[in-house]
Order: C-alpha cells, then structure tokens, then sequence
C-alpha cells in the first residue's frame, strides 16, 4: 500500500509556481546618467519611461523606469497585427500651494484593467499601477514639471499592448504595460469650439462593441474623418449613431449641452452608459457628481458675480434634431465638451449636413455653466478646495 501510495504521488502533475503579481514595491530605477543625454530628439517626452512585462507562463517582471528610448517589437508583434492596445491619459498638476496632485487616478487605473481585460491583455492591480504612477511623476516632475511652475501640468500615457510574435489570431501570450510622459500642450478654446456631424455612412461605435473602452482600436478609425473636419474649418467631429442620429461624443471627448425643458426645467444632458457607446470619462463622471452633490449649495453655483440655477442632471440618448428644436424655440443654454486634456470645452457652433446649428453663450468666450464646471474642477486640482478622495499629493524626492 505505502509503495502504492507512492508511485500515486510520484506520478501526480506538479502544482504550477504562482504567477507574479504587479507589485510597485519591486520597482527598479535604471536612470540616465547624469552625463549623458536629457531627452530623446523629436520625442516630445520626459527624461524616463517605466515599463513592466508580462509572460503568461511567468506571470509579471520587475517594473523598471529607465531612459526613454525606442521599444523592440517583431513586425508580427500581436499588437501591431490585431490592434491589442489600449491607453490611459492622465495629468499631474503643480498647484498653487507648490504641491504635485493626481486628480482621480484610481478611476483611470480601473478603467485601464477593464480596457486590458476588453482586449484581451492579462489582468493586474490597479493599486499597483496607481502606486508605480505616483513614484514615476515624483521622479520626472524634479526636472520637468518643478515647484516655480504653478498652474502647469504633466500629461501621462499608461499603455498596455500585446508583445507575443506570430500571426495566429490569438490572445497574448506576452505583453508590455509602459508609461511616458510629457509636457501638456496648452489647448486653447478661446472663441468656442466648432463641430461638423460625422458623415452619415460612418459609425464610431456601437452597442455591443468596445466604444466604452480606451482601446487604440476606437481611435484610429477616427482620423480621417477628423482630418476632413479639420480641412473644412472645424475643430472636432460630433459623433453620431442611429437613424435617430443620437449625438455620443465631440471627437475623443464627452459631449453636453444645457437646454430648458418645455415645461420649464433646467437639465445638463449628456449621453447615457447603457449602451456602451460611449467611454465614461473621468472629467465627465467627475462634472455629473458635482452637480449632484452641490445641487442644494446656492453658493456653490455663483459665477462672476451672479448664481445660476442648478441644475437636473440627466443621462439619456439624445439627438441633433433635439438639438436643433431646442435652439429654434430659443431653449438651448449652452453646449460644450469635456476631457483630460481641457476639462471644459465651449461649442459655439455645430454643422449637421448643410445647417449651421449656433450655440448660445452668454460669457464670452464661454458660457456660464461652462466656466462654473471648469472653476470646481481647477479648484480641485491645484489644490483651492480640498475634496477627499479626489485628489492625492504626489511625495516628491525633494
């Protein structure tokens, strides 16, 4: 029986060693040499980059910041084959107090992992990355992003694509999660932006599809319609879906518009999640949430001396030729578009087919709300108004 016994246990497979986790406490530091180069010509990046591979028998590496420098791919890389790519965007902000701050970054680490899952890409922490993106900014912001420049930001790139040579359709096998960095541009939206339609035998996304994840796939099949955008005089495309002509996003952003309703109320609308058209931003979730909470906070709704109503937040498809009613009955308030890269962006106007829809603003370059919205959220960031949760103090090496 013992002999048995041991010949079962012999022949028993072998438990499988765990998979490495993504752990930011492993974190490496292979910087530049104080001698050498400080930037990489024609990048537009930061000194470093970091970088963590994943093998599906191993599990994930070491994460390393080291030189920003060129990647080593196979042309049969399945990333650049099957588009297995997805992205983040996300900014660091020197306040006016001197501080560092991520503005809701546990937000954009969570949707990175439900992109990388959509896409096939091997799951991770997203605490872990949210602790490796705070160490990656607290070492470039010294250089880059310096405690003189208040009021200036950091734009961030988290990428995960897929690795794995070969030109079988199949899920990854290898990946590469890297971050860069770079100088944020400063994008102006003086005067309001200006929208033209998408072309009616072109589609962005679709129920059922992947338009609420941050893939690199959702992004190129845009440009050409941008670019024609851009050839007719305008700044963005407004993306629409259906026969009904449902109004989704204003380029890679979310889209709003402020209309009273014909019984007499005051709503911000703006696309619903239901369908999975649309990605939940996180400037988009982060304006709905305000408005929600300071509702009953009159002196949270004063702009340039006056208090605007408050208003009813409502997430619903809503059309352009809702759009274009509201305007001719003379209820529409305004319009705008919301992101990472400008927090609130006026529309002034919208091209649908040969129509030209004009968007009322009473501010000038923006209208009251618009400029009310983009108020709380630069607060936030640069540290005016404390909101718990919200923002964290990156810990700089100085």
């Amino acid at each position: 029986m013992a002999a048995s016994d041991a010949r079962d246990a012999s022949s028993s497979p072998a438990t499988p060693a765990p998979k490495a986790e993504l752990d930011a406490s492993k974190l490496v530091y292979n910087l530049i040499s104080p001698q050498g180069p400080t930037e990489v010509p024609n990048s537009g990046c930061t000194d470093h980059m970091l970088i963590c591979n994943w093998d599906e028998a191993t599990g994930w590496e070491n994460p390393v910041i080291q030189p920003f420098g060129p990647l080593s791919l196979l042309p049969s890389a399945n990333v650049l084959q099957y588009a297995t790519g997805c992205f983040e965007g996300v900014k660091a902000y020197r306040g006016y107090d001197g501080q560092l701050r991520l503005f809701r970054l546990r937000l954009n680490c969570e949707r990175m992992l439900k992109s990388s899952v959509r896409v096939g890409l091997p799951q991770f922490d997203p605490g872990a990355l949210e602790q490796l993106i705070h160490s990656f900014v607290a070492l470039e912001a010294e250089r880059w992003l310096p405690k003189d420049r208040v009021g200036q930001t950091l734009y961030l790139r988290p990428t995960h694509i897929g690795t794995t040579p070969g030109l079988g359709l199949q899920q990854p096998r290898q990946t590469s999660l890297y971050l860069i960095a770079t100088l944020a541009p400063g994008f102006s939206t003086s005067g309001g932006m200006t929208l033209v339609t998408s072309p009616a035998d072109t589609i962005r996304a679709w129920p059922g599809g992947f338009g609420n994840a941050k893939l690199s796939a959702n992004y190129g099949p845009t440009l050409s319609a941008h670019a024609d955008a851009i050839a007719q005089g305008f700044d963005q495309v407004l993306w629409l879906f259906g026969d009904e002509e449902y109004a989704t996003e204003a380029g890679a952003s979310n889209f709003f518009v402020i209309w009273r309703t014909r019984q007499g109320g005051l709503e911000l609308v703006t696309a619903g999640l239901e369908s999975k058209t649309i990605l939940e931003g996180i400037t988009r979730r982060s304006i709905i949430e305000l408005v929600h909470a300071r509702r009953d906070e009159p002196q949270s709704w004063s702009v340039d001396g006056m208090t605007l109503e408050p208003l009813t937040v409502v997430e619903r498809d809503f059309s352009i030729n809702e759009i274009r009613e509201a305007v001719s009955e003379g209820r529409l308030v305004e319009a705008f578009a919301s992101g990472t890269a400008y927090f609130i962006a006026p529309v002034r106007h919208i091209r649908h087919r040969d129509e030209d829809i004009v968007i009322p603003r009473e501010k000038g370059d923006s209208g009251h709300y618009a400029a009310l919205f983009k108020g709380w959220l630069s607060d936030i960031v640069y540290g005016r108004y404390a909101l718990s949760d919200w923002t964290k103090v990156v810990k700089e090496t100085q």
